[in-house]
């Protein structure tokens, strides 16, 4: 098939900054789409123009009646990277499809602040939630966030002083490239008003005295609120290895109390998934309290029990069993998983640690004991005091 979709490209700089071969699509082109924007950004177009519909998923059908007629779709930066391009690669055939990039806006941004693109956490807040940005935050991190519009940055100067980082230099650049283009400085600390809609913002974390610097994963016990009954750091830590999150994968926590490994695994990598389920009210509220406080919000929360709460949902690429153990609820997921998939139940009883040792005689993986002691006060001197001993099977499909 003759490509018909030209996914383009466009800047701040508008006509000018695109490259000549792009410019001669568009002049031949018989439709062009994009936002108000955009097309303001190529007025002398004669192409019959269109505009994003809302919502944008109906994109998909009106340019699908399209097909066969030259189109040229306007975005923003590189179409391929934080911009539309995704949405049209995962709607078309990848041979009717031509991608045109220009400067993104973390281009320009890196270029601006004079900091090296590959040694930055480039990251989007934009259409989710802001708490996303969270987890990236660590002393002397430097950061480039798309942000959703001109109340962002006011936002995530929030989230850096609760976390102990209101130190933070902060930068927005306003329309980036353009004869318009802004800049605005200053400190998380006291960061206030809004500001362009249009912009991306640049950050350096400074912690403070009182900051606690949290890793990706293996945070400690006191991260969570909980109620005693959780997955602890040292065992945690054994899980998550077993689990093996990679970015965008999905996870079923059954049983997920307070959502401490459901958490773990969204903190992993970007674009992961997790459903907890957990039939207790108060425990769900604790794992959906955590998940804001520890910049997981999109951690899925459901009021079920296994194994009858597992029908239905989508496919997962990992199932991890804290609660509610059985033979029947270990054979569903062990069955709803792909292959490759892990699968990880810890025992504490000896009841769930004989149906542990039957599954493994059973389906095969790896079966360990975990014993952990910890030093603790005795009076004036010190001692080890030992946890309960956790049972862990765990295997790969």
């Amino acid at each position: 098939m003759t490509p018909w979709l030209h996914v383009i490209g466009i800047g701040e700089d508008g006509w000018d900054g695109l490259a000549p071969a792009t410019q001669a699509i568009l002049e031949a082109a018989e439709v062009v789409v994009g936002g108000d924007r955009h097309h303001g950004l190529a007025p002398h177009l004669t192409a019959r123009r269109m505009h994003w519909p809302s919502p944008f998923r109906a994109m998909v059908d009106e340019i699908g009646a399209l097909r066969g007629t030259l189109t040229c779709v306007l975005v923003t930066g590189d179409p391929l990277w934080f911009s539309a391009g995704a949405f049209f690669a995962k709607a078309f055939d990848a041979d009717e499809l031509v991608y045109h990039p220009c400067l993104s806006a973390f281009q320009w941004a890196a270029a601006r602040m004079r900091w090296s693109l590959a040694d930055l956490d480039a990251i989007t807040v934009h259409g989710r939630p802001s708490q996303q940005a969270i987890p990236h935050f660590f002393p002397g991190a430097r950061l480039l966030l798309l942000t959703q519009d001109g109340s962002t940055p006011a936002t995530i100067a929030a989230h850096l002083r609760d976390n102990g980082y209101g130190d933070s230099r902060m930068t927005v650049l306003g329309a980036l490239g353009g004869p318009d283009e802004s800049r605005r400085d200053g400190l998380a600390r006291d960061w206030s008003g809004d500001s362009p809609d249009f912009h991306v913002l640049a950050i350096e974390v400074v912690a403070q005295e009182d900051a606690r610097p949290l890793p990706r994963w293996g945070l400690p016990d006191d991260a969570f609120h909980h109620d005693g009954k959780m997955t602890k750091r040292e065992l945690r830590v054994l899980t998550l290895a077993a689990l093996a999150p990679r970015r965008g994968q999905r996870l079923w926590d059954i049983g997920c109390g307070c959502g401490s490994v459901a958490i773990e695994w969204l903190r992993a990598d970007r674009d992961m998934e997790a459903t907890g389920l957990e039939p207790d009210a108060d425990r769900r509220a604790m794992a959906a309290s955590n998940a804001q406080i520890l910049g997981t919000p999109r951690l899925r929360l459901s009021d079920v029990s296994a194994p009858e709460g597992l029908a239905g949902l989508p496919t997962p690429d990992a199932v991890f069993i804290g609660g509610g153990l059985s033979v029947a609820t270990a054979e569903i997921a062990l069955a709803a998983l792909p292959r490759h998939g892990r699968l990880v139940a810890n025992a504490v009883t000896l009841e769930s640690e004989a149906i542990l040792t039957q599954l493994h005689q059973r389906h095969g993986g790896s079966l360990i004991r975990v014993a952990v002691q910890r030093a603790e006060a005795i009076g004036r001197l010190h001692g080890w005091r030992p946890a309960m001993p956790v049972t862990q099977w765990s295997l790969m499909k």
